[in-house]
Protein backbone atom coordinates (compact mmCIF):
# COMPACT_ATOMS: atom_id res chain seq x y z
CA UNK A 1 0.00 0.00 0.00
CA UNK A 2 0.82 3.73 -0.54
CA UNK A 3 0.33 6.93 0.57
CA UNK A 4 1.34 10.20 -1.90
CA UNK A 5 1.37 14.10 -1.10
CA UNK A 6 2.81 15.96 -3.90
CA UNK A 7 3.68 20.24 -2.89
CA UNK A 8 5.30 22.31 -5.52
CA UNK A 9 6.90 26.19 -4.73
CA UNK A 10 7.89 28.53 -7.67
CA UNK A 11 9.93 31.78 -7.17
CA UNK A 12 10.53 34.10 -10.16
CA UNK A 13 13.45 36.60 -10.85
CA UNK A 14 13.80 39.46 -13.14
CA UNK A 15 17.64 39.20 -14.35
CA UNK A 16 20.15 40.82 -17.16
CA UNK A 17 21.63 38.97 -19.17
CA UNK A 18 21.73 35.25 -19.54
CA UNK A 19 20.29 32.68 -17.82
CA UNK A 20 22.25 29.85 -17.60
CA UNK A 21 20.97 26.20 -18.42
CA UNK A 22 18.09 24.41 -16.09
CA UNK A 23 19.84 21.88 -13.57
CA UNK A 24 17.07 19.37 -11.73
CA UNK A 25 18.25 17.95 -8.30
CA UNK A 26 16.42 15.16 -6.87
CA UNK A 27 17.42 14.43 -3.39
CA UNK A 28 15.26 11.21 -1.82
CA UNK A 29 15.46 10.64 2.07
CA UNK A 30 14.71 7.14 3.39
CA UNK A 31 13.05 6.08 6.84
CA UNK A 32 11.87 2.89 8.02
CA UNK A 33 9.26 2.50 10.96
CA UNK A 34 8.01 -0.57 12.43
CA UNK A 35 5.42 -1.96 14.32
CA UNK A 36 4.85 -5.32 17.02
CA UNK A 37 2.59 -7.93 16.23
CA UNK A 38 2.52 -11.35 18.21
CA UNK A 39 0.69 -14.75 18.29
CA UNK A 40 0.90 -18.37 18.43
CA UNK A 41 -0.20 -19.19 15.01
CA UNK A 42 0.17 -17.61 11.59
CA UNK A 43 -3.83 -16.67 11.75
CA UNK A 44 -3.22 -14.73 15.14
CA UNK A 45 -0.59 -12.85 13.42
CA UNK A 46 -2.46 -11.98 10.18
CA UNK A 47 -5.35 -10.68 12.94
CA UNK A 48 -2.91 -8.95 14.61
CA UNK A 49 -1.64 -6.77 12.07
CA UNK A 50 -4.84 -6.24 10.42
CA UNK A 51 -5.77 -4.56 14.22
CA UNK A 52 -2.76 -2.72 14.33
CA UNK A 53 -1.24 -2.10 10.68
CA UNK A 54 -0.68 1.06 9.46
CA UNK A 55 -4.41 2.73 8.33
CA UNK A 56 -6.20 2.01 4.91
CA UNK A 57 -9.11 4.31 4.60
CA UNK A 58 -11.35 4.57 7.96
CA UNK A 59 -12.04 1.05 8.42
CA UNK A 60 -9.49 -0.85 7.27
CA UNK A 61 -5.82 -1.57 8.04
CA UNK A 62 -2.93 -2.57 5.64
CA UNK A 63 0.27 -5.13 6.87
CA UNK A 64 2.43 -2.59 5.35
CA UNK A 65 2.95 1.00 3.95
CA UNK A 66 5.16 2.77 1.72
CA UNK A 67 4.31 6.58 2.30
CA UNK A 68 5.87 9.43 0.62
CA UNK A 69 5.37 13.34 0.37
CA UNK A 70 7.34 15.07 -2.76
CA UNK A 71 8.33 18.85 -2.64
CA UNK A 72 9.62 20.20 -5.70
CA UNK A 73 11.18 23.70 -5.55
CA UNK A 74 11.42 25.71 -8.60
CA UNK A 75 13.71 28.69 -9.75
CA UNK A 76 12.32 30.76 -12.68
CA UNK A 77 13.97 33.71 -14.16
CA UNK A 78 13.33 35.99 -16.74
CA UNK A 79 15.63 37.67 -19.31
CA UNK A 80 14.67 39.68 -22.37
CA UNK A 81 11.06 38.57 -22.37
CA UNK A 82 11.84 34.75 -21.96
CA UNK A 83 11.22 32.78 -19.04
CA UNK A 84 13.31 29.48 -18.09
CA UNK A 85 13.68 27.17 -15.10
CA UNK A 86 17.17 27.82 -13.81
CA UNK A 87 16.68 25.01 -10.96
CA UNK A 88 14.47 22.03 -10.08
CA UNK A 89 14.85 20.90 -6.65
CA UNK A 90 12.98 17.88 -5.73
CA UNK A 91 12.68 16.06 -2.16
CA UNK A 92 11.06 12.99 -1.81
CA UNK A 93 10.68 11.79 2.39
CA UNK A 94 9.76 8.17 1.46
CA UNK A 95 8.80 6.03 4.78
CA UNK A 96 8.42 2.37 4.76
CA UNK A 97 6.50 1.07 7.81
CA UNK A 98 6.65 -2.54 8.38
CA UNK A 99 5.33 -5.16 11.09
CA UNK A 100 7.83 -6.84 13.74
CA UNK A 101 7.52 -10.14 15.22
CA UNK A 102 7.97 -10.14 18.82
CA UNK A 103 10.17 -13.11 20.04
CA UNK A 104 8.44 -16.09 21.84
CA UNK A 105 7.26 -17.42 18.20
CA UNK A 106 8.21 -20.89 17.41
CA UNK A 107 10.41 -21.93 15.12
CA UNK A 108 7.88 -23.20 12.52
CA UNK A 109 5.92 -19.95 12.94
CA UNK A 110 9.09 -18.10 12.35
CA UNK A 111 10.15 -19.45 9.19
CA UNK A 112 6.44 -18.90 7.72
CA UNK A 113 6.94 -15.52 9.36
CA UNK A 114 10.10 -14.82 7.32
CA UNK A 115 9.06 -16.14 4.20
CA UNK A 116 5.89 -13.95 4.47
CA UNK A 117 7.60 -10.92 5.53
CA UNK A 118 10.41 -11.21 2.70
CA UNK A 119 7.30 -10.73 0.07
CA UNK A 120 6.05 -8.20 1.77
CA UNK A 121 9.63 -6.10 1.92
CA UNK A 122 9.95 -6.59 -1.86
CA UNK A 123 6.25 -5.91 -2.51
CA UNK A 124 6.91 -2.73 -0.24
CA UNK A 125 10.07 -1.97 -1.96
CA UNK A 126 8.59 -2.37 -5.45
CA UNK A 127 6.65 0.69 -4.37
CA UNK A 128 9.81 2.68 -3.55
CA UNK A 129 11.10 1.78 -6.69
CA UNK A 130 8.58 3.21 -9.07
CA UNK A 131 8.31 6.28 -6.36
CA UNK A 132 12.10 7.09 -7.01
CA UNK A 133 12.07 6.38 -10.88
CA UNK A 134 8.89 8.90 -11.19
CA UNK A 135 11.39 11.45 -9.09
CA UNK A 136 13.85 10.94 -11.79
CA UNK A 137 11.25 10.96 -14.80
CA UNK A 138 10.35 14.54 -13.55
CA UNK A 139 13.63 16.18 -13.09
CA UNK A 140 14.06 14.87 -16.75
CA UNK A 141 10.78 16.63 -17.98
CA UNK A 142 11.44 19.99 -16.35
CA UNK A 143 15.42 19.94 -17.97
CA UNK A 144 15.47 22.41 -20.38
CA UNK A 145 11.91 24.35 -20.22
CA UNK A 146 11.71 28.01 -21.35
CA UNK A 147 9.55 30.32 -23.16
CA UNK A 148 8.20 33.48 -23.90
CA UNK A 149 6.18 34.88 -20.81
CA UNK A 150 4.85 37.61 -19.10
CA UNK A 151 6.68 39.72 -16.20
CA UNK A 152 5.69 37.11 -13.38
CA UNK A 153 6.40 34.25 -15.50
CA UNK A 154 2.97 32.96 -15.06
CA UNK A 155 2.60 30.80 -18.22
CA UNK A 156 6.06 29.40 -17.47
CA UNK A 157 4.99 28.56 -13.70
CA UNK A 158 1.46 26.76 -15.07
CA UNK A 159 3.93 24.78 -17.57
CA UNK A 160 6.40 23.75 -14.67
CA UNK A 161 3.34 22.48 -12.62
CA UNK A 162 1.67 20.67 -15.73
CA UNK A 163 4.66 18.74 -16.55
CA UNK A 164 5.05 17.50 -12.89
CA UNK A 165 1.53 16.82 -12.63
CA UNK A 166 1.77 14.79 -15.61
CA UNK A 167 4.59 12.58 -14.21
CA UNK A 168 3.20 12.29 -11.20
CA UNK A 169 -0.06 10.98 -12.20
CA UNK A 170 1.71 8.54 -15.56
CA UNK A 171 3.50 6.84 -12.16
CA UNK A 172 0.51 6.62 -9.63
CA UNK A 173 -1.16 4.93 -12.63
CA UNK A 174 1.71 2.65 -12.80
CA UNK A 175 1.52 2.31 -8.55
CA UNK A 176 -1.96 0.94 -9.38
CA UNK A 177 -1.53 -1.13 -11.82
CA UNK A 178 1.17 -2.83 -9.74
CA UNK A 179 -0.90 -3.67 -6.87
CA UNK A 180 -3.93 -4.61 -8.99
CA UNK A 181 -1.79 -7.12 -9.65
CA UNK A 182 -0.44 -8.04 -6.83
CA UNK A 183 -3.44 -7.96 -4.92
CA UNK A 184 -5.62 -9.76 -7.25
CA UNK A 185 -7.39 -13.03 -5.93
CA UNK A 186 -4.73 -16.19 -6.32
CA UNK A 187 -2.00 -13.31 -6.56
CA UNK A 188 1.39 -12.97 -4.71
CA UNK A 189 -0.46 -11.45 -1.39
CA UNK A 190 -3.14 -14.15 -1.45
CA UNK A 191 0.20 -16.51 -1.34
CA UNK A 192 1.82 -15.09 1.36
CA UNK A 193 -1.14 -15.06 3.42
CA UNK A 194 -1.87 -18.58 3.17
CA UNK A 195 1.57 -19.36 3.52
CA UNK A 196 1.73 -17.56 6.48
CA UNK A 197 -1.52 -18.89 7.79
CA UNK A 198 -0.53 -22.65 7.08
CA UNK A 199 -3.22 -23.32 4.46
CA UNK A 200 -5.51 -21.82 1.98
CA UNK A 201 -6.44 -19.10 4.46
CA UNK A 202 -9.10 -16.82 4.15
CA UNK A 203 -7.77 -13.28 5.93
CA UNK A 204 -7.58 -10.35 3.52
CA UNK A 205 -4.53 -8.53 3.75
CA UNK A 206 -4.55 -4.68 2.20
Amino acid sequence: MRQAILTMFAATALLCGIASAAMADVKILVKTRTYDIAGKTGGELIAAMNRTGPRHGFTTRAVAETGYTIHWDLDIARTDGVCRLRQANGTMNLTYTFPRLAPGSSPALVRRWNRFFAGVRTHERTHGRIARQMMQATGKALAGLEQDDNFLCLGTHREARRRIREIYNRYEAKQVAFDAREHRDGGHVDRLVAGLAGGAGSASVK
